[in-house]
């Protein structure tokens, strides 16, 4: 179940784990008051340990804590301060997101007027790479580009996303997929319930995914965790060259260092693709770059 602080109490919780909720996402997102203030937030600083506490009390001890970094310079926000705060925590599981600027959005438009600046590509970058090694020096594994668990605690419920297994999805807004073909239901709820009270169908738009948008996701998905993505002959030009510039490495874990990557096999094999943190941050233009090569 997802969560924010400001949401959860001891009877909630309670009530929760009664009705058979074992593992808990905690919509953090930062500790810093001013942080929380600009993203409008209705929580204070130490309400989240507030809601782990209860959530404990309550029996519910599997416990994921999202955060966001990349933020604009204005805000002056201590990344470092919000890791430390949130192992402190003791998070069985660890959710990392970088800010993005969409258009149409609040933030959009004051990016657009000068009002705040996106964060530049290299403290993006800092910032990730600063995570890495705080969490896996706290015993958490690196599993996927944007979370970290520890033994024993990867999400189930995302993995199956990255695996592209089919999933039904209820409700407002809810994406459904059946290994080819992609649907999503209105996103309003007062469109979704009209329609469905009047029998209808609230699907709002589906998509059919081809041969090249199935190979695209296929690559792109596998190079997001550490399961990696298995090697075809077509792959070799651009592997070596990962390999060497140590954005990339073959086996069931990432090399911590380019003098640590294994050679390229000659002849196909099992082995997987698996992507460095500083290959993760390359993650779409090597995506594009694999399926490019596999779709010739």
């Amino acid at each position: 179940m997802e969560a924010n602080p400001e949401d959860l109490n001891l009877e909630a919780a309670t009530s929760w784990r009664a009705a058979g909720i074992t593992r808990l996402s905690l919509g953090v997102q930062s500790f810093d008051p001013k942080v929380l203030t600009w993203m409008h937030r209705t929580h204070s600083p130490e309400a989240a340990g507030l809601a782990v506490a209860a959530a404990r009390s309550a029996g519910i001890d599997d416990i994921s804590v999202d955060l966001i970094f990349a933020l604009p310079g204005e805000l002056e926000r201590s990344w470092s301060n919000d890791l430390e705060r949130a192992l402190e925590l003791a998070p069985s599981h660890v959710s990392l997101y970088g800010l993005t600027v969409e258009l149409h959005t609040p933030l959009g438009r004051w990016t657009a007027r000068g009002e705040v600046a996106e964060a530049p590509e290299e403290r993006y970058a800092a910032e990730f790479l600063e995570a890495h090694e705080a969490m896996t020096g706290a015993g958490f594994e690196h599993y996927e580009v944007s979370n970290f668990g520890l033994p024993g605690h990867r999400s189930q419920h995302n993995s199956s996303y990255w695996r592209r297994v089919p999933y039904l999805g209820l409700g407002p807004s809810a994406h459904s997929f059946d290994g080819e073909r992609r649907r999503w239901n209105e996103r309003e709820f007062a469109a979704w319930a009209h329609r469905v009270g009047a029998g209808d169908d609230p699907m709002a738009g589906d998509e059919l995914l081809g041969a090249d948008q199935r190979l695209a996701e296929e690559v792109y998905l596998g190079l997001r965790t550490i399961d990696g993505l298995e090697i075809e002959p077509a792959d070799a030009k651009s592997v070596a060259q990962w390999m060497a510039a140590g954005w990339a490495g073959i086996g069931s874990t990432p090399p911590e260092a380019p003098s640590a990557l294994q050679s390229l096999p000659s002849e196909p094999s099992s082995d997987r693709l698996i992507l460095t943190p500083e290959g993760w941050l390359r993650l779409d233009s090597l995506a594009a770059a694999l399926s490019a090569g596999r779709s010739r």
